[in-house]
């Protein structure tokens, strides 16, 4: 493969005053996550370790291997959302344990006991579709007053799928293994109820549908926390206990002794490491932060972040003199191979073409796909749809709809319009979808779409014959819109699994590149629907 030869100039003006706006942003950015640290409140905090109990970061720790990597997901869902906790109460990700990768799904107790709002509901669903679309086992470091009351018309109906899928799982073999550490309650209580295996902490874990004082309203029974829910009891006499741990670092070892069985299914579960001989970018990623300009409207070649993403800056060209507004080709990624879908400008038709081609032959080579969406859209005008835009745009997004190929998809500049769709954009289902801090998502560009409602509202006033019909507040409906498009408004809503670092891009690719690898078929007989042609 031919390497990409940077033309970057790291002196100049544009270079130097596009990574210090992108700084900014990256520093919001570390600034966010580290609140989404903080796990509530100083006292309830203190409260918590003062009965010995550990806090849910350092519950994941002690579970992770010394020497495992811990990609957070979804850290700032609900972030800034009226009634949500950031994070949804939640911590999550994927790390190894054992040797075998897992996701990790942890309530956090000190905010609100671990219950869950509206936010944890959407959140738990997303980490679900992960583990199943990539067969990875998951453990629930459980302690949660079950669903937050008052917001219960928002989390009641949908959050029944969280124990659904834990058994449609564990049907398709990929198992589930909770640790009980406090009070699990009522939905809380079903977790462990539903998975293969459970572990409780004595004198600690007490898992019931209803707690004491709803016995007591409900049959007038008085009892105690201990012999209605306890771990001793679950262990002894309900059976709902599997394992009844001495303590929390106990309970981490016992779950760890679990997961380690995994690894003795063959072909299974077990850590996937790339060829050591790997080649680092000839280049280095934080150029990516003067590269890229925070304005989304301003061009750069898309080239020169492919150059720092793929092993060796080695990059294969498909099609590289047609179509040039998306480039496509083959390279490698922390060794792992992969077809790239790259925009360098908007899609016309001879761009659409030829990624649906590249897709029909990534889809015989069995490659995973990676996208890095800058897109504006699909090109508009009377010339574009006589060209036939609308059905050579359709094949294109035919073709990512049904390739059947798993898909990384990273935002890293603006995702407008049907290119989000061409794109693979969320609704498409990429394994897993990242953004960059400057990353817009909407409809159209902010100075687009006031730009048309403007048109058409004095058209509107022109039909009438008259000027009562005041237009609309284009300033405040402009801010509103690029408020709305902001890459933190989305992820607050879980619209990507997570905004990272652009220098962090390569890495965070090779490690889903490898959970996808673990299970990627050696064939993929893709079938397309109809491309009008």
């Amino acid at each position: 493969m031919e390497r990409i030869e940077s033309q970057v100039d790291r002196s100049a003006d544009e270079f130097q005053q596009n990574a210090s706006e992108m700084l900014l942003l990256v520093e919001r950015l570390h600034d966010s996550l580290r609140m989404a640290t903080e796990e509530g409140p100083q006292e309830q905090i203190a409260k918590h370790k003062a009965r010995g109990k550990l806090l849910a970061r350092e519950r994941i720790q002690l579970l992770l291997d010394p020497d495992s990597p811990f990609l957070e997901l979804l850290p700032l869902a609900g972030w800034e959302q009226k009634g949500m906790t950031l994070g949804g109460s939640l911590v999550a990700g994927i790390g190894l344990v054992e040797g075998v990768e897992c996701l990790i799904h942890a309530n956090v107790p000190t905010v609100k006991g671990g219950a869950l709002n509206q936010i944890s509901v959407q959140k738990s669903a997303r980490l679900n579709e992960i583990a199943r679309e990539n067969k990875l086992p998951v453990i629930y470091l459980n302690e949660s007053a079950g669903a937050d009351l008052p917001q219960q018309s928002l989390v009641f109906n949908y959050g029944g799928a969280i124990f659904r899928d834990i058994t449609q799982r564990s049907k398709e073999g990929i198992p589930s293994v909770t640790l009980v550490f406090g009070n699990s309650t009522a939905g809380g209580a079903y977790v462990p109820g539903m998975s293969d295996y459970v572990v409780m902490v004595d004198r600690h874990a007490r898992t019931y549908l209803a707690g004491p004082p709803l016995v007591k309203m409900a049959t007038n029974e008085d009892v105690d926390d201990e012999t209605l829910g306890g771990a001793s009891m679950h262990a002894h006499t309900s059976g709902l206990c599997d394992y009844l741990a001495h303590d929390e670092k106990d309970a981490l070892r016992i779950a760890r002794a679990i997961v380690g069985q995994f690894r003795k299914v063959p072909g299974i579960y077990g850590q996937l490491k790339p060829s050591p001989q790997v080649e680092a970018p000839l280049y280095d990623p934080s150029d990516l932060l003067g590269i890229v300009p925070v304005d989304v409207r301003k061009p750069y070649d898309i080239r020169e972040l492919i150059a720092r993403l793929v092993d060796g800056s080695r990059f294969f060209a498909f099609k590289p003199l047609y179509g040039e507004t998306l480039v496509t080709g083959w390279g490698k990624i922390h060794g792992f191979p992969v077809g790239i879908l790259a925009n360098n400008g908007v899609l016309f038709s001879e761009a659409a073409n030829k990624g649906t081609q590249f897709i029909q032959l990534c889809c015989k080579q069995n490659v995973p796909l990676v996208y890095l969406q800058n897109i504006t859209g699909f090109m508009v005008g009377s010339q574009a749809e006589r060209e036939g835009i609308i059905k050579n745009g359709a094949k294109l997004i035919n073709a990512v709809s049904n390739s059947e190929l798993p898909a990384l998809t990273f935002i890293v500049g603006s995702s407008y319009g049907a290119g989000n769709y061409g794109m693979c954009g969320r609704a498409y289902n990429p394994r897993f979808l990242f953004t960059w801090p400057n990353s817009k998502l909407a409809v159209m560009g902010p100075d687009q779409l006031v730009g048309v409602l403007s048109l058409l509202a004095k058209q509107k006033e022109g039909e009438k014959g008259r000027s009562e019909t005041k237009l609309l507040d284009l300033d405040q409906l402009k801010n509103r819109i690029e408020a709305e498009s902001d890459a933190f408004f989305g992820t607050s809503r879980l619209w990507d699994d997570a905004i990272i670092d652009p220098r962090e891009t390569r890495n965070v690719a090779g490690f889903c590149l490898a959970i996808i690898e673990r299970h990627r078929p050696q064939t993929n007989e893709a079938r397309f629907g109809v491309f009008r042609m």
